[in-house]
């Protein structure tokens, strides 16, 4: 034991040295230099472009992005599909990018995912989503690298590391995964009230979305678009479902990460197996550039978006995804999307998150794909040839002929040469910058709270109710300074959204404060979203003894509205109706939950046993306290009469219509049925 007690004595004492406590120390670089401000990165001129000379920014993001090996440190968990792009043609005058030309059709790969967890998080957990998408285009890859949010939590990319360092699980005890209910996020929150405006998209339900074929995407960024006469515009890039933005309850998303972890995935494979191929309209906000300084806000600004009904969304074109992937590791993990990965007619803004990610995404592949050849992977390579005299390196693939990789040169002709702007050489922006070096940021960036009041606003009663619920549930996780701390920050949004939390969360509600903004935008609201019954997913409570000539019919419009069923009963096998009609069973009780369901279909059967009595009152009970569509017939119908379900909004029986399929079908559109009462 002594020898033990030794041993370990001076293993301690071995680690001593590299013991450190940061806190009460001045802050410094990593080669022990004071840093005089850690908020903002290095410009010209307070709106100018970020310069390559901000030692400390470059050294704070290459650490931060070298820190997992080899999964991403952000937006791990993801899922991807190949698909196609056809252009409209109506971005023809705005932009000179040849994939934007009418009726081009462009091979693409979209990747979506979590930001938050680690690969084997579950995916409905609230977060924001990732939404690339790499365009294989004849004149080179161009990728938009988007989220299911317009905004972002910072403004300055040099605050990045910071953020995701307090998001993700905390350090001393790696707790918990993929969610921001807990300290260090909350107290990162009420420091950096930039972060107000996005804090408030995570609490609503665009943070727990139904499927990513439900999912607005959005290049969050301020980018151009350059056309043929070198003309600039402004542009914000969207991504719109046609299918309509849809989310899951909280409830049942937590129970969801249970049942099935990889639910979003599972219904991104099964969907496009299935021939329903999901479909987005590609849209762009444009402004003139001589429009610049007609908001109340800054247009370079990250936390900002622009409102549709100031800045309509001209649709450009359609992606359809139509390919599942053949090896998730080889494509999935291996792609590398870029946002300094553009296309002529397409060119950057100094947006100083934008900036910084210009640096950072190179920087990351080099140590997650092992090199500065991540390029030659094959989910990464373009589709037109590449030509330049980069050489060797980790995992190189090109075999190079001939002696000269420099230029110029004489030995091969001077090739490859550059190619000029005719030719479709990328030629920058030509943007006039002036202004001193300084870490500083714009005062047309200090605005920290109209815009989320804007988005609470534009929010339905229901969904104002979530927000609130939402809020409370993750500061409730919170130690007390920390919630005090953020009520006082949410009071600047809003009073009476600050007092509903706080006395939910045991905070002295505050007595004044909330931004004076009252206008609204209709178009941030999923209330206003389209809906359709296309390829929602019935679950249909069946057993033996069932009347085949009142269900087969239901079950046949079913499928004709492009919904899908499953078959779920006590066993596997069939079950047999009264007059011979066989019906393959899906699922048993055991295997499936009305949580992953759009809706459910109660039938029963003349003879059910108590058990599938029970269990088929437990889905039904789920399903009405998730506010789903149900449709019920002959047993059904007594299942919902015991449990006092009927004459309630998205309830749908034969015995109360002559029309049950074409009502049912109505309130499964509709998605959610938010009146009804489930107290």
């Amino acid at each position: 034991m002594e020898k033990s007690n030794r041993h370990e004595n001076r293993k301690n004492e071995q680690l001593e040295q590299f013991r450190t406590d940061d806190q009460n120390q001045a802050l410094t670089t990593n080669q022990g230099l004071k840093v005089s401000n850690d908020e903002f990165s290095l410009k010209a001129g307070v709106r100018g472009p970020t310069l390559m000379e901000d030692f400390h920014f470059r050294e704070k993001m290459t650490h931060f992005d070298h820190e997992r090996i080899p999964e991403r440190v952000v937006h791990a968990r993801g899922y991807a599909a190949h698909g196609e792009f056809e252009a409209y043609g109506t971005a023809e005058p705005f932009t000179k990018a040849g994939f934007l030309k009418k009726g081009t059709k462009t091979p693409v790969f979209v990747r979506f995912s979590t930001v938050v967890g680690s690969r084997g998080s579950a995916e409905t957990v609230r977060d924001t989503r990732g939404f690339s998408t790499k365009f294989y285009t004849e004149e080179g890859n161009y990728d938009l690298v988007a989220n299911n949010m317009p905004v972002f939590f910072i403004q300055d990319a040099i605050k990045f590391p910071d953020l995701v360092h307090a998001i993700k699980p905390e350090p001393h005890n790696e707790m918990p995964q993929a969610a921001a209910a807990h300290n260090t996020f909350w107290d990162f929150v009420a420091h950096n009230t930039e972060s107000a405006h996005h804090v408030i998209w995570n609490m609503a339900d665009r943070a727990i979305p139904r499927s990513f074929r439900m999912m607005e995407g959005f290049g969050v960024h301020t980018f151009r678009f350059i056309n043929d006469e070198g003309k600039s515009h402004f542009v914000k890039f969207h991504w719109k479902p046609k299918l309509g933005v849809h989310s899951l309850v909280w409830d049942e998303a937590q129970k969801i990460s249970g049942k099935d972890p990889d639910f979003n995935r599972k219904d991104l494979w099964e969907s496009i197996e299935a021939g329903d191929f999901p479909e987005y309209e590609f849209g762009v906000q444009l402004l003139p550039e001589e429009d610049e300084f007609k908001f109340d806000f800054d247009v370079l600004d990250p936390t900002k978006l622009w409102p549709e009904e100031d800045v309509p969304v001209t649709m450009i074109g359609k992606m359809t995804l139509n390919r599942n992937v053949d090896n998730v590791f080889a494509e999935t993990e291996q792609v590398a999307f870029h946002p300094g990965h553009v296309v002529p007619g397409i060119d950057f803004t100094n947006d100083p998150l934008l900036q910084g990610r210009l640096f950072s995404y190179t920087d990351t592949q080099l140590i997650r794909l092992g090199g500065p050849n991540f390029h030659e992977i094959p989910i990464n390579r373009p589709v037109c040839p590449f030509h330049n005299n980069q050489r060797d390196g980790y995992n190189r693939q090109t075999i190079n002929k001939g002696r000269v990789s420099y230029h110029p040169n004489s030995l091969a002709n001077n090739t490859p040469a550059p190619a000029s702007p005719a030719e479709g050489g990328y030629e920058h922006y030509q943007e006039k910058v002036e202004g001193r070096k300084v870490r500083a940021r714009s005062e047309s960036f200090n605005d920290h709270f109209s815009q989320a009041k804007l988005f609470w606003n534009s929010m339905s009663a229901t969904e104002k109710q979530h927000i609130v619920e939402a809020y409370s549930f993750e500061l409730g996780k919170c130690d007390m300074p920390i919630r005090e701390m953020n009520i006082e920050v949410l009071a600047n949004v809003d009073l009476e959204l600050a007092q509903k939390v706080a006395g939910n969360i045991g905070v002295t509600p505050p007595a004044e404060g909330g931004s004076d903004v009252t206008k609204s935008s209709p178009a941030l609201s999923q209330e206003n979203t389209v809906k359709l019954p296309d390829t929602r997913k019935v679950g249909v409570l069946i057993d033996n003894g069932f009347d085949g000539k009142e269900i087969m019919p239901v079950l046949n419009e079913l499928e004709a509205s492009k919904m899908k069923y499953e078959i779920i009963s006590e066993t596997q096998g069939k079950v047999t109706g009264a007059d011979g009609t066989e019906l393959e069973v899906t699922h048993t009780f055991s295997t499936t939950d009305a949580v992953l369901y759009d809706a459910l279909y109660a039938v029963g059967g003349p003879d059910v046993s108590k058990a599938f009595a029970k269990n088929a009152a437990k889905f039904l009970g789920e399903a009405f306290d998730h506010y789903k569509a149900i449709g019920a017939a002959q047993e059904g119908e007594k299942w919902l009469e015991a449990a006092k379900m009927l004459d309630q909004p998205g309830i749908v029986t034969t015995g109360q219509t002559t029309d049950f399929t074409k009502q049912f079908i109505e309130a499964v559109s509709a998605h959610r049925h938010w009146d009804r009462d489930v107290s």
